[in-house]
């Protein structure tokens, strides 16, 4: 049962991390965005030189910079809140390995080797 948690600890850490990735990848190409109202839509691309570069359009938004806005804000989220969830799985992880692997039971208490007062040498 710790092993099953442990890896969907893991899993879903890989997932997280990866999420927060395309968030950051799509907000920093949607900040690179130029956006024109074209007949009830909102039809945005990269790179207006290129006569092939992608176009994104957006149906029925008669606002660009509102929709961008409004986007851009919806990517911070979600990066914010996968990045806690990164980070709640990070540490289930840590803690199950740390209980697994880093827990040494001696059973014998550590004394330090000094000398009895009767030993001790007189300066």
């Amino acid at each position: 049962m710790q092993l099953m948690y442990f890896l969907l600890s893991a899993l879903g850490l890989v997932a997280c991390v990866l999420a927060v990735a395309f968030s950051a990848h799509h907000y920093l190409q949607m900040t690179k965005f130029t956006c024109d109202t074209i007949l009830a839509s909102c039809q945005c691309k990269l790179d207006t030189a290129d006569p092939l570069g992608r176009t994104f359009v957006y149906q029925d938004a008669a606002d660009c910079g509102s929709l961008t806005s409004m986007l851009n804000l919806y990517l911070l989220l979600q990066m914010v809140l996968n990045l806690i969830a990164a980070l709640v799985c990070l540490s289930a992880c840590f803690m199950m390995w740390k209980h697994r692997y880093q827990v040494f039971y001696v059973g014998v208490g550590f004394y330090p080797l000094t000398a009895t007062e009767g030993q001790q040498q007189k300066v």
